[in-house]
């Protein structure tokens, strides 16, 4: 269930136009390989590599030194004979270090499980120190530039899984000029208006598309109601995000529906197993098992939907209360006179009798499977009337937002959700199923991510429509070293994630840290193969990917490449070899909100072949003098008046311009 809950030197260097490749020093290549990888850094030989690892130990060499200065970052973990020769150098007497402040975010308490006993160190005079031991101020992280490279310095190994320890490592090898090849433009995250009343629409739209948000699910009962300032404000909202290629989404968390609905309709509130109203956490739930009820709210999401330019519908967490299940009956749900009736009508018995002289698993049982096919048939109905939706909407995409009950089977009997009764619906209705991480496992790594995709595997044949929701918030759990996902963990959290789906939720975009804002893009790339060779680079992605290219053109597969701007190569999925060329003088897209299958130059003309679920945004470097959409002339206007973004239909479709 859902809980609410850079630095000034990166400003001075340049970033590494065209690095990304990374070799570990030795035979043991630890959590390195899993850091690195998690924004984007592919692994190479050691001939072929921009960034290496050098473990403890590690001796001194002249070659090192002629290597960094040619264009190598050099990572040295640990004090070693190499770290030495580099101005990182173990003093005399002892440190204990279990609580660092990190210059990226400072007043982050960054805590490790244990503390670790290391030799005081001694680091070069021009280096910048990037964290220190919280007590005595001294460095246990630090770097500077050297020629055309960079040296950075732990003083101890990372952790076993990369991340314990040094939560803004990767953010401080980008700072030294050493940021990630790729990027992706495909991550949705969810917006709560009442944490972002103030802030300007515009700045927020271009910083979510900078951190490769493609869509924003916004908590719509904020909106279920008329009122003239807040519509006014999701209006700009939505039109900020459009100009800037973010998609809209209604997130619904039915049976909330909003405050004013409530207050209103006291006769209609859903009640718990002590027979009190179900205002639980911030929820204020309702009778979805009442007609009146249901049309009512039917006919208020209707209206909602006709007011604001909508792209998509999140239906999310359709079922009921408490992740406690029958043990706390001060929170458990449905005990509305609707659902009772019609349990008794089949049982013989009132449900209310579990907690007295039906007190027994076998009784127990029975109502929670009834209450199973209750949320089952919740959500039929629901996606149903968002199909109906898109009558007055057409592109309308839907999504389905279901907590996790394979990884956590308790999860079925504690509210209902049951997985297996659900995605056979994907047979017949389009929606995304967005699996949504079960507060009972935030502690767990990773690699729960893949595990979880393995578990769903067999319950559908439509796994593209599968999608993953990862909790950004504070954790109740013990969880080291900081409360909160962020840096390293977060990026290989992300990047675990977009490779066992196909798309991935963050909750929510004003829960995740300034810090994590410019890497965030690159941990969602996905990228299987990336080999430099002398003309250019090859490059192998699932799901296509955007690319740093040094050069003002490229050449992609043998032919003139017209999507390409501002330093970025946008590719489709699969196999490709890229190759600098002289820039084009043609119009260029520049950024795409959609599934990219393919571009063709045709003399002065550009074609993008692309596919979406929703309405798709494209952004070309100017405004087009002619628009033909599947070769039909297009009425598809600029949203701007400097570059253009256009509005397009979903599916499939082949658009031309010149």
């Amino acid at each position: 269930m859902r809980l609410r809950s850079s630095s000034a030197l990166a400003m001075l260097l340049p970033a590494v136009a065209f690095g990304g490749t990374f070799a570990v020093v030795g035979t043991q290549p630890g959590p390195w390989p899993a850091m690195l990888s998690a924004v984007g850094h592919t692994p190479a030989s050691f001939a072929n590599a921009e960034i290496f690892v050098a473990s403890a130990g590690t001796p001194a060499s002249a070659d090192w030194t002629a290597k960094v200065k040619n264009g190598a970052a050099l990572i040295l973990e640990g004090p070693s004979p190499l770290a030495g020769s580099f101005g990182f150098a173990s003093g005399t007497g002892t440190l204990s270090v279990i609580h660092l402040v990190d210059t990226h975010n400072a007043a982050l308490p960054v805590i490790w499980s244990k503390a670790v006993e290391i030799q005081k160190p001694e680091i070069a005079s021009q280096a910048t120190v990037f964290a220190k031991e919280r007590w005595s101020g001294l460095p246990v992280e630090a770097g500077y530039r050297l020629g055309a490279g960079a040296v950075l310095w732990v003083a101890t190994p990372p952790g076993a899984t990369g991340y314990e320890r040094y939560p803004y490592l990767l953010q401080a090898l980008s700072d030294l000029g050493f940021s990630p090849t790729f990027r992706s433009s495909r991550l949705w995250a969810f917006f709560d208006y009442s944490y972002r009343a103030h802030a300007d629409p515009d700045y927020l739209a271009e910083r979510w598309r900078a951190a490769g948000i493609s869509a924003l699910h916004v908590a719509s009962w904020h909106f279920y109601d008329v009122e003239p300032g807040r519509d006014e404000y999701l209006n700009r909202l939505i039109a900020a995000c459009h100009r800037h290629g973010v998609l809209v989404y209604a997130w619904v968390e039915l049976p909330h529906v909003s405050e004013k609905f409530w207050a209103d309709h006291s006769e209609w509130r859903e009640k718990t197993a002590l027979l009190q109203d179900a205002h639980l956490d911030w929820r204020k739930l309702m009778n979805l098992q009442n007609a009146d009820c249901t049309a009512a709210i039917r006919s208020g999401l209707l209206a909602m939907m006709r007011r604001f330019d909508w792209d998509g519908i999140n239906l999310a967490e359709l079922y009921f209360e408490s992740l406690e299940g029958a043990g706390n009956p001060a929170r458990f749900t449905p005990m509305n006179a609707d659902v009772r009736a019609s349990f008794r009508a089949d049982a013989g018995w009132d449900p209310i009798e579990i907690w007295t002289t039906h007190n027994d698993a076998l009784s127990l049982r029975r109502f929670l499977d009834f209450r199973a096919n209750l949320a089952r048939g919740m959500q039929e109905e629901w996606l149903a009337a968002a199909e109906h939706f898109r009558r007055d909407r057409p592109g309308l995409d839907i999504v389905l937002t279901h907590v996790d009950d394979r990884f956590d089977a308790g999860m079925k009997d504690s509210i209902g959700a049951d997985a297996g009764r659900v995605l056979p619906l994907l047979d017949t209705h389009a929606f995304s199923f967005l699996i949504e991480d079960p507060a009972t496992v935030w502690n767990l790594g990773p690699q729960r991510y893949p595990e979880i995709a393995k578990r769903y595997a067999p319950l559908t044949p439509h796994r593209d429509r599968l999608a993953i929701d990862i909790n950004i918030v504070d954790r109740y759990q013990d969880v080291y070293p900081t409360k909160q996902q962020t840096g390293t963990e977060l990026f290989q959290l992300v990047h675990l994630a977009s490779t066992a789906f196909a798309r991935v939720a963050l909750y929510f975009e004003n829960s995740i840290l300034r810090p994590d804002l410019a890497l965030l893009s690159s941990s969602s790339a996905v990228v299987t193969s990336y080999i430099k060779e002398k003309h250019g680079v090859s490059v192998d992605t699932p799901a296509g990917v955007e690319m740093l290219w040094p050069a003002d053109g490229a050449i992609v597969d043998g032919k003139p490449w017209p999507a390409i701007a501002a330093g970025l190569l946008r590719l489709p999925a699969g196999p490709h070899v890229v190759a600098r060329a002289p820039k084009r003088e043609g119009i260029t897209l520049s950024d795409l909100n959609a599934t990219l299958l393919a571009t063709a130059v045709e003399g002065k003309r550009v074609a993008v072949t692309y596919r979406s679920e929703s309405r798709a945004i494209a952004r070309f470097d100017r405004r087009p003098a002619s628009v033909e959409i599947d070769g039909a002339p297009s009425q598809a206007a600029c949203l701007e008046a400097t570059n253009c973004v256009l509005l397009l239909p979903e599916g499939q479709h082949r658009i031309t311009v010149q």
